[in-house]
C-alpha cells in the first residue's frame, strides 16, 4: 500500500525562504470575494446558502430563497468590501474571486485592479464540491478560468477552490496553467507537490487566522479576540524568522465577516502591529509563489516509496547485511513520503526487523562479518562493510592489533554464537576494541539485545549515506 499523505514535510529544519530584503516574515492577506456566487435558487442552485454567515446553525432551504442569508452576502459586496478596500488598498493583497461573483461586481473588480491586487480564482461558484463528479468539477474549473479572464482581462495564476473534493488539487494540477494552488493548510511555507510526475507549487492557506471563525460555534466572538490571535501568530512567526527560520503568515478575510465595523478594527490594529516591526514583507500569493519557484525550484529525485519492488530491493536489500527480506517486507507494507527520508526508512526497516522471527533476527546477526577478520583480509566484504571498517582504520591494523581482534572475535563467537557487531562509524579503533573487551563479559541475552540495537544503528547510518 502506498500512503498518499505527506506527514513529514520539511522535517525539523525548514528551508530558508530568503524573503526579499532579508525579511523575517512574509505576511499574506487574502480577501475572499464570494458575494453573488453563493448557493441561491436565483443562481440555479437547489437550495439557499448556509455557510459562513451571521445565522448560527443555519441550514439550507431546499427549493426556497433565504432573504436574510442573501442580504448578509449583499452586505459583503455593498459595504464590507469597500471598508476592507479602504484599509488595504496600499498593501499587496490576493483576492480569491469566485468567477460568478466577480461578474456581478464590476465596480469592486475595478477597485481591486486599481489597487494592484492579485485576483486568483476561487472557482466558478461558491458551492460545496465534495460530492461533485470529477468531470463536472473539471468543467467548472475551466469555465471559471474562462469567465475570470473575460472579466479581469487576464487568466488567474492562482487557484483556491475552498470547499473542495478529493479531486480538486489533482484537477488544478492537470489544468496546467496555475503557478500555485492554495487548497492546502499543511505548512507555513510553500512546497512542491508532484502529481502524475509533474511538480505543482502549493502555497498553503489558513483556517485559523481566518475571520470564518466568527461564524463558527467555537471561534472568535469579538474583534479583540481576532486581533489577539493574529498578533500572537505574527509574534511567534516573527521570532522564528529572527532565529533564522522565516515563515509566511496567511490571513483570511471575508467581506461580509471582517468587513463589519466591529471586526474591521482588528485588521487595522494588526496592520499597525505588523508595520511597527522591521523585516516584514507584505506580499501577494503570486509574489510568494514566484519568489519560491526562483529561490527553491523543484528538484527531482528518486523516492524510495515510488520505486518498483525490484529497484527498491536492489538499492536497499543490503542495508541489513545479506538480509534482503527486510527490504522486501518494507516495500510490501505501507510506504509513503515519510519513508523517503533516511530517518523514516530506517525506522520502518527497524520495525520490520523487530517484527521478524527470532530465527530470522539471529540470521541477520550471523550474516555480519567479523571485524578485521578473514573476509576483510581477503577483500570479500560487502561495499558497505568495507567502507565502514575502513572508516575506523580497521583496514590498516598492525600485526599485534590484528592478533588482538582475532582473539577477541573468536572468544566472543564461542560465548555468544554470533559475531561481535558494532556501528563502527560511531567509534574509533581504540573505542571498538574497548567495547569488544567489555561486551564479551555480558550474558548472551543481554549481548543479543545489544547486537540487535547495533544492527539497526548500522542500518540507519547506511541509509543516511544512501539517501544523501
Amino acid at each position: 500500500m502506498r500512503y498518499s499523505r505527506d506527514l513529514r514535510g520539511y522535517g525539523e529544519t525548514t528551508p530558508d525562504p530568503q524573503w526579499p530584503g532579508g525579511a523575517r516574515i512574509a505576511v499574506q492577506i487574502v480577501v475572499n470575494y464570494e458575494e453573488g456566487g453563493e448557493n441561491s435558487i436565483e443562481h440555479g442552485d437547489a437550495a439557499s446558502e448556509a455557510f459562513l454567515s451571521e445565522i448560527i446553525g443555519c441550514q439550507p432551504w431546499p427549493g426556497m430563497r433565504h432573504w436574510n442569508m442573501e442580504s448578509i452576502y449583499d452586505y459583503g459586496a455593498r459595504a464590507g468590501f469597500w471598508r476592507l478596500h479602504r484599509m488595504l488598498r496600499d498593501i499587496p493583497v490576493t483576492v480569491y474571486g469566485v468567477a460568478t461573483a466577480l461578474e456581478r461586481s464590476p465596480e469592486q473588480v475595478a477597485a481591486m485592479k486599481a489597487a494592484g491586487w492579485e485576483i486568483a480564482t476561487h472557482g466558478l461558484k461558491w458551492i460545496d464540491y465534495r460530492d461533485t463528479p470529477r468531470e463536472v468539477e473539471a468543467e467548472h474549473i475551466a469555465r471559471a478560468i474562462d469567465l475570470h479572464t473575460r472579466i479581469t482581462g487576464e487568466r488567474p495564476r492562482g487557484f483556491y477552490q475552498g470547499r473542495t473534493s478529493m479531486n480538486t488539487v489533482a484537477l488544478g494540477c492537470e489544468e496546467g496553467g496555475f503557478e500555485y494552488l492554495a487548497d492546502t493548510i499543511a505548512d507555513d511555507l510553500p512546497y512542491w507537490h508532484v502529481h502524475n510526475g509533474k511538480p505543482q507549487l502549493m502555497v498553503p492557506y489558513t483556517m485559523d487566522a481566518n475571520d470564518m471563525r466568527f461564524s463558527s460555534g467555537q471561534g472568535f466572538g469579538t474583534g479583540v479576540e481576532f486581533f489577539d490571535y493574529l498578533r500572537d501568530s505574527f509574534d511567534v512567526l516573527y521570532a522564528e524568522g529572527a532565529a533564522g527560520a522565516p515563515k509566511m503568515m496567511s490571513i483570511g478575510l471575508h467581506c461580509r465577516l471582517a468587513g463589519r465595523p466591529g471586526r474591521a478594527m482588528a485588521i487595522q490594529r494588526f496592520l499597525d502591529h505588523a508595520r511597527s516591526h522591521e523585516g516584514v514583507w507584505f506580499a501577494t500569493r503570486l509574489d510568494i509563489a514566484r519568489h519560491w519557484a526562483k529561490v527553491h525550484p523543484f528538484q527531482p529525485r528518486q523516492r524510495p516509496s515510488e520505486m518498483s519492488r525490484e529497484e527498491f530491493v536492489q538499492k536497499f536489500g543490503g542495508i541489513y547485511e545479506h538480509s534482503p527480506f527486510i527490504a522486501e517486507r518494507v516495500w510490501d507494507g505501507e510506504m509513503g513520503a515519510v519513508h523517503d527520508s533516511a530517518a523514516g526508512l530506517a525506522s520502518r526497516m527497524a520495525q520490520v526487523f523487530r517484527n521478524a522471527s527470532d530465527e530470522e533476527r539471529l540470521g541477520v546477526l550471523i550474516a555480519h562479518p567479523d571485524l578485521a577478520g578473514k573476509l576483510a583480509q581477503a577483500k570479500r566484504l560487502t561495499a558497505d562493510s568495507t567502507a565502514e571498517q575502513a572508516s575506523a582504520g580497521l583496514d590498516s591494523l598492525t600485526d599485534e592489533e590484528r592478533e588482538t581482534f582475532t582473539r577477541l572475535n573468536e572468544a566472543y563467537v564461542a560465548k555468544h554464537g554470533f559475531p561481535f557487531i558494532i556501528a563502527v562509524r560511531d567509534h574509533d579503533k581504540p573505542g571498538i576494541m574497548r567495547a569488544m573487551q567489555a561486551r564479551i563479559d555480558n550474558d548472551t541475552p543481554t549481548e543479543r539485545a545489544e547486537a540487535e540495537r547495533q544492527v539497526m544503528r548500522i542500518g540507519e547510518l547506511r541509509l543516511k549515506e544512501a539517501l544523501k
